[in-house]
């Protein structure tokens, strides 16, 4: 299994990573969200484009990827522009999504970049291929906020993914009952342990699925996330909980 090392954190050893998204809709909004960290134990943040409200200007989301990788300048920063399709805030032309990632990349800011997997592939392809010549590693992503598909559907997906070149494949879904959650797990075990030579995220979303968010480093996930303030998807745990927790599961592993 390759590990990934980024500024000290090692993602797909030990506990899963803790990962704080930030969602600002304005740059106001962004440094007070950032500033609310302090004192917080977290390993890499999200900043979620989506929910910026000019992120689609190009001057004021330069703007605001210089303030958050300033004020983070020693933290993991992910940047993610979730697209409506996929939960997010709002949507967005394939054209204006790929040269959105490009200037996050082009930025210096960023140490990953999110690609949702079915963008398409032109799309995706030379989004990666510019992401990883400068530098720039991969989370690439599927949501469905409405079910959990089956068991062989989610192994293909990630599997899609290592396919795509992700540095990390990532799949999030929402489960109609618990026997989801738990073939959602069974794929993460089976996809770490037989098909997967790099670190996967995997969660079930909702109340039903947040045993998933805390079981990572038993079945294979590594990363979870945790809220600061609002949580960026359904089932989300107070951060300082979910320090406790993992720390409490790994300790008796």
């Amino acid at each position: 299994m390759k590990i990934i090392t980024v500024k000290n954190v090692e993602f797909g050893k030990g506990k899963p990573k803790i990962c704080i998204p930030i969602m600002g809709k304005d740059l106001e909004g962004l440094k007070n969200e950032i500033q609310s960290l302090e004192g917080l134990t977290y390993d890499i943040i999200e900043w979620r484009m989506d929910h910026f409200k000019d992120i689609l200007k190009k001057e004021e989301a330069q703007k605001a990827i210089q303030l958050v990788g300033t004020m983070l300048s020693d933290t993991v920063l992910l940047a993610t522009f979730r697209t409506s399709k996929e939960g997010g805030e709002m949507a967005i032309s394939n054209e204006d999504y790929v040269a959105l990632n490009k200037q996050m990349i082009d930025s210096k800011q960023i140490d990953f970049v999110d690609v949702e997997c079915f963008t398409g592939d032109d799309e995706v392809k030379e989004i990666v291929e510019y992401a990883h010549a400068h530098g720039v590693y991969v989370v690439m992503s599927n949501h469905d906020f409405d079910k959990t598909p089956d068991y062989e559907e989610i192994i293909s997906r990630l599997k899609l993914m290592q396919e795509k070149e992700a540095d990390i494949p990532k799949i999030a879904l929402m489960p109609q009952s618990k026997s989801d959650v738990l073939t959602l797990l069974k794929a993460t075990l089976d996809m770490n342990e037989k098909y997967a030579d790099r670190p996967i995220i995997t969660m079930s979303m909702g109340a039903d699925g947040v045993i998933s968010r805390l079981a990572g480093e038993v079945f294979g996930s590594c990363l979870t996330f945790g809220a600061a303030r609002a949580a960026s998807a359904p089932g989300q745990i107070n951060v300082t909980d979910l320090n406790s927790v993992l720390d409490i599961l790994h300790n008796s592993i």
